[in-house]
Parts: structure tokens; sequence; C-alpha cells
């Protein structure tokens, strides 16, 4: 595969490379030796799965309103042209980081929003900028047996920002299936999550029993996180029907004030088109 990069000094840079790591930072993540240190025992795996949302909504008790910064940059990232006449669902909505401020450009903009944590939607609700005319919003377990109480083939745009990362590999297919039902054909699907090779992968590997299983590790308030590759997330796709339009790395440095250092974070972002079904 071509190196296809580009470069942003202000946003980071875009590769479909993974980013090149150390032979002393491969053995962290991935060294028998370190396993039994690092792997988080099977009982505790499954209480943190069975017990996912309490973790969300006790975040979001502490946090509030206050840990994720707005999220001003997605008509640039993902170069798509919106118009208010579509209707969007953002899987995952948290606060609405994301959706407000699409909302201050697009004010007429009908939007489906998301979570499960019924703090999140609670908090959402309490902002002053919810339109309970524009905004629908839900809580919504994606990873149990019911269906999204979304009419099929019916939304243009779905996003999912930082939130498939959270949801267990075993159950990220069944996720993903659930939003191709709601999408038009030819309906997209916008995505950003962590990337392979984040520092923050490093940091989990390098604490005691943080890791749940390759790439996926739990956080220290029991929330969890994993690490994509573009060969990973590009099979599971392509398993739930979706075209992929773009998917790259995005690579970017983040000063960390406490520790006066300057951390290597990695993302990936993608845009993918729901398949028609003779496709």
């Amino acid at each position: 595969m071509a190196d296809n990069t580009t470069n942003d000094p202000i946003h980071g840079y875009r590769s479909d490379k993974e980013r090149s790591i150390t032979n002393d930072e491969y053995a962290c993540l991935y060294s028998p030796e370190l396993q039994d240190r690092q792997q988080v025992p099977t009982f505790k795996q499954n209480q943190f799965d069975k017990n996912a949302q309490k973790y969300w909504d006790q975040f979001y008790k502490r946090n509030t309103s206050n840990f994720f910064k707005d999220r001003h940059w997605t008509l640039r990232e993902f170069n798509i042209n919106i118009n208010e006449s579509m209707k969007l669902f953002e899987v995952g909505c948290g606060v609405g980081n994301f959706l407000f401020p699409l909302l201050s450009e697009m004010p007429n903009l009908s939007i489906y929003a998301c979570d499960f944590s019924s703090t999140a939607v609670e908090l959402l609700r309490q902002n002053s900028n919810y339109d309970p005319q524009r905004i629908q919003s839900f809580i919504c377990d994606l990873t149990d047996d019911n269906e999204i109480p979304i009419e099929e083939n019916s939304i243009d745009l779905c996003s999912m920002i930082f939130l498939l990362s959270a949801i267990h590999p075993d159950k990220m297919s069944s996720v993903l299936k659930k939003i191709h039902k709601v999408l038009k054909p030819d309906g997209y699907l916008l995505f950003r999550d962590y990337g392979l090779y984040d520092h923050a992968m490093f940091r989990f590997a390098r604490q005691r029993q943080h890791k749940l299983s390759d790439n996926f590790y739990v956080r220290q308030d029991g929330t969890r996180a994993y690490f994509f590759s573009i060969e990973y997330l590009t099979n599971l796709l392509n398993a739930c029907q979706f075209h992929i339009d773009e998917l790259s790395y995005v690579f970017k440095e983040t000063v960390n004030v406490k520790e006066e250092i300057c951390v290597p974070r990695v993302f990936i972002q993608g845009k993918f088109k729901k398949r028609k079904p003779d496709e």
C-alpha cells in the first residue's frame, strides 16, 4: 500500500501507515513476560463489561460537562456536504460536545442523539442550547438485543466519535450492523477514535492489570478503550456492509503540562458509506 500522507501543521498529519515504534515499546505491549502483570483477571473483565453503564454514569456525574472540549472541527475534518434537510444521528452523544457546535452552524438541522449513560443524556437536555424541536435524545444501550428506536433507512449521516472504542470487541460488529439498518442507502457513517500505538496505550500497558485483551484496556475509573488499527477496522466494516471512502491515522503531538512532556497521540478517522444490497 502506498503511504498516502497529508500534513497539517495545526491539526496534525494523516497517513495510512502505522506509527513506528521502538523495540522497547513493542515489548511493553506484547512481551509474554509482561502479560501476567498487565492482564486483568477474567472475573474482573466480566464485571467491567457488566457494569459499563454504571462506570460511564459515574464519569459524567464526576465531570459533568467539563471534561471534553467542544468539537468544532466536524465539517472541516470530514469534508462532507451537510444541508439542513438532512437527518443526523449521533451515537454516544455524551453532553453534546459534537452536536451543539454543529447546530450553531446549522440551526435547522434535525438530530437524533443517544447515549447509554442516563446522566449524560440528562446533562445534554439541561444545556441552554438544547432545542427539543431539533434534537431528539434518548438513552440506548447499543450492545443489548434491542433495535435502535429509529425508522430503518431514514438517517442521512451517523456520527460515531470516540464511541466504538468503549465497547467490547466481541460486540462491535452487532453495533455497526444496527447503525447500518437506520442509515439510508448511500448514507454515511462519520468515525473518529483511538488509533493503534497512541500514547495512552503505552501508559495503560505500563500499569498493573489494565489490559483486557490485545489493544483493549481499562482505565482507572472502569471505562474502557480499544486502540484501532486500519486493518482491524477495515475487516470489521467490510463484514458489516460498509464501503470505506476514507480511512487514515491522524498523528498529533500534545503537550502534557503536568509532566512537561510532549506525547504522540494517534487517532483513526474515516468516512464510510452504507452499501446497497446489490453491491
